[in-house]
């Protein structure tokens, strides 16, 4: 009888829950953080000049107009055959170096911001290589470089929240 009790008691608070979430304007839990700004392949400012890569790499794209790194591709250490040893992309937007064995964008890498190894906290993304709280920050307010209009405020990552 009060295992009853209890089950219809979750099952009225979960309902309740839900009805509250549904009714509120903005997203309030993600399982999933969404990078938006992160491209899925980077285009080289300058082509890259390594020695029979372009057939070994299957990371490594031709296109007509520049070459392409895609997004997490492998890379080692070794200067002769590194594809992404703090080479320029994206028109200067991104610079891509190897952290650990892939390349990663240490402007905008929030698990490499500026440097490899360097993570940024909750609530701060990767901004121009610098941790940034974006929470708050009228200049970054969500994502990098979203400004809030004159006078609105930033608050948990929405202009003119209240």
């Amino acid at each position: 009888m009060a295992s009853n009790r209890i089950l219809k008691l979750i099952a009225i608070v979960s309902l309740a829950i839900s009805i509250l979430l549904s009714l509120h304007p903005q997203t309030t839990f993600s399982s999933r953080i969404e990078d938006f700004d992160e491209e899925e392949e980077y285009v080289l400012d300058h082509p890259l000049i390594i020695p029979n890569l372009r057939s070994r790499n299957r990371f490594l794209t031709t296109s007509t107009k520049k070459d392409k790194i895609r997004k997490g591709a492998h890379c080692v250490h070794d200067p002769y055959q590194n594809i992404c040893n703090g080479i320029s992309v994206n028109n200067g937007t991104g610079i891509l170096y190897c952290c650990k064995t892939h390349c990663r964008n240490v402007l905008r890498d929030r698990n490499n911001c500026g440097v490899c190894g360097n993570r940024c906290q909750f609530g701060q993304r990767c901004c121009g290589g610098v941790c940034t709280d974006v929470v708050s920050n009228v200049n970054h307010c969500g994502k990098c470089d979203k400004q809030c209009s004159a006078g609105v405020k930033c608050e948990y990552g929405y202009c003119g929240y209240a």
